[in-house]
């Protein structure tokens, strides 16, 4: 068969399967590295024609064979990571799905579940890897890395809500200067009576953000009870796993699942990485992260790193009075520093932990002065 000849063999096939599965176009070709997995190798093998019959090309690294897919024969574990990075090195794979990978500082993966309440995919991130050893900056980028996954598939604007956790308010005023300096980012508002994008269980539990943003060992763990709620944790059922590994500059499409991600997780995440592939992933970083640079994201970064302190000054606290007023949003970490920033001025504060997290308290009447004293130290935004 000449050249011309399998060119035109190939389209007539990618038309075929358009017309079968709906995908028109050359089908993804992704790796899935078969053998480790706490349900053996039969789960794998499942998985991976699953996958095929949706349209996606699966190079299957492992021992079993099906005629759906193609077998590359390895004779472990190891062997087969080293394989699924030849293939990838090599382009000659699109992408992978694999159990552990060691991502660099700087990458990390956006995660996509399926939530309960209400039957809704979320995008989680992230869930594995480091985006910075900094926390409030690698929950910046992770907001960023979350919107370029949930572009990625279809959303052409995603809105973003941040998990309660620490850091969630000094990450909250740096996405809000972000989209003060032109970043499109859309923010989600909680189901609760609060509002805001600082998010509650209650809002993981319903989807209420296409994008949750939390820090990567949080969301680890929120995946994984996501997925196996309802099968006592040791079979992932339901979602797409940990998903693809995203940072500034990092083009090798590498999609993370769990050992115990029954077969329907895996085929999902071998769809999922097809859907990458094909709305093109990485030149989507590339605009977003261009974006956000624009905005002002290394300055924003930059006012949240850590500072060293100084000998600690003695405040005496002014004299109690009640307090009937109270100032959320402060970092847990802050909240101490916060009160003293009050008694220096001479307002009598307190701290609190309410409902929605951190409390700075103090009168109705010194109200008004405490926010404006607060903000311009930079504890609330």
């Amino acid at each position: 068969m000449s050249s011309l000849e399998k060119k035109v063999a190939d389209i007539f096939l990618e038309m075929a399967d358009g017309i079968e599965i709906g995908n028109f176009g050359k089908r993804p070709k992704i790796a899935l590295t078969g053998m480790g997995s706490e349900h053996g190798e039969e789960n794998s093998m499942l998985a991976a024609t699953l996958a095929a019959a949706k349209g996606v090309d699966v190079q299957y690294i492992g021992s079993f064979e099906d005629p759906s897919v193609t077998t590359i024969h390895v004779a472990d574990d190891e062997e087969g990571h080293a394989k699924m990075d030849e293939l990838l090195d090599s382009g000659e794979i699109d992408g992978a799905v694999t159990m552990h990978y060691p991502f660099p500082i700087g990458v990390s993966t956006v995660g996509r579940a399926i939530t309960p309440a209400r039957g809704k995919e979320m995008f989680i991130a992230n869930t594995t890897g480091t985006s910075s050893a900094e926390r409030i900056e690698g929950m910046i980028l992770n907001a960023i890395y979350g919107i370029i996954v949930a572009k990625s598939c279809g959303i052409a604007h995603p809105t973003v809500g941040i998990l309660n956790v620490d850091g969630a308010r000094q990450t909250e005023m740096a996405l809000k200067e972000l989209a003060d300096n032109g970043y499109d980012i859309t923010f989600a508002e909680s189901t609760r009576a609060d509002g805001g994008c600082v998010l509650r269980g209650n809002d993981v539990l319903q989807g209420t953000p296409d994008v949750l943003v939390t820090d990567s060992l949080t969301g680890n763990v929120l995946t994984k009870m996501l997925s196996s709620f309802n099968t006592g944790g040791s079979f992932e059922a339901t979602g797409f796993g940990y998903g693809p590994g995203i940072g500034k500059g990092y083009e090798k499409l590498v999609l993370i699942v769990s050992r115990a991600s029954g077969a329907p997780v895996l085929a999902n995440a071998l769809q999922f990485a097809g859907e990458l592939v094909r709305n093109g992933v990485f030149a989507i970083a590339k605009a977003e992260f261009a974006a956000a640079e624009k905005a002002g994201l290394a300055e924003a970064i930059a006012k949240r790193k850590p500072q060293p302190k100084a000998a600690a000054e003695e405040v005496k606290a002014p004299p109690a009075e009640p307090c009937t007023s109270s100032i959320p949003g402060i970092e847990v970490m802050d909240l101490e520093d916060a009160v003293q920033e009050l008694w220096k001025a001479g307002i009598y504060a307190e701290s609190g932990m309410g409902c929605t997290g951190p409390l700075v308290m103090m009168s109705d009447a010194n109200y008004e002065k405490a926010v404006e004293i607060l903000k311009a130290a930079g504890y609330v935004g």
